[in-house]
């Protein structure tokens, strides 16, 4: 049997604004570098220890990691980052007060927008200071790799190949692996590793820097799965 561990990041200072995120590169609140100690701390304390961890290119979990890495003395291991574990990207919503969003819009809308896997929030432009075709960070993307709005079905179709080609091999060479990424992107993760219904994923919350194990078989299917507690 083979234990990953997927974790979302601390708490960020837009999440403590309730501000809708995305792929801004917004910091840790001191909460969320908390969370991310008392995390590392629960690991800890269940014994638990990697070979290699993955991230995404935004700080907020990279920070998350960085922390839990340090507190296990795991500094050392490979880090492995990439675009495709960023948080899905919420186009011109990004920035947006979720309260005064839904005050304009209303409650059914704006549920569509976060969580329905089919619904596209307002896009954004190219001109928009937003675009992440701006940043460096993303310069070696193609220019239909980079969103100007996105669903959670495209989230998952961007996840989905660097599971597939770089974690699950890695995993198979028995390595124990821990992923620090966003709300979305593990949510896209957790439905296909679950198989679980658009109706099922839109109802699934994953909570700020808890993490949540899975148990898997030689064929890297769950046997279960359980938040550390």
């Amino acid at each position: 049997m083979q234990k990953l561990v997927l974790m979302r990041h601390g708490e960020s200072v837009w999440n403590l604004e309730n501000r809708f995120t995305g792929w801004t590169d917004v910091d840790l609140s001191p909460e969320g570098a908390e969370q991310a100690k008392r995390a590392a701390q629960l690991l800890a304390k269940h014994g638990y220890n990697f070979d290699e961890a993955f991230t995404s290119y935004l700080k907020r979990s990279i920070k998350s990691l960085h922390i839990v890495l340090e507190e296990l003395d795991h500094l050392w291991i490979p880090v492995q980052k990439s675009w495709r574990l960023n948080e899905r990207f919420y186009g011109a919503l990004q920035g947006l007060n979720k309260a005064d969003t839904i005050a304009k819009y209303g409650a059914e809308q704006v549920e569509k927008w976060r969580r329905a896997p089919n619904d596209y929030p307002p896009a954004i432009t190219k001109e928009d200071e937003r675009y992440p075709g701006f940043d460096l960070r993303y310069k070696d993307l193609t220019e239909r790799e980079l969103p100007l709005t996105e669903n959670l079905s495209e989230t998952m179709d961007r996840v989905l190949p660097y599971w597939n080609e770089i974690i699950i091999p890695t995993i198979r060479k028995n390595q124990k692996v821990i992923i620090c990424a966003h709300g979305n992107s593990l949510r896209a993760l957790i439905k296909y590793i679950d198989n679980l219904s658009d109706e099922e994923v839109t109802k699934l919350e994953i909570p700020t820097a808890q993490p949540l194990v899975y148990e898997l078989d030689e064929g890297l299917n769950r046997i279960r799965h359980y938040y550390l507690e």
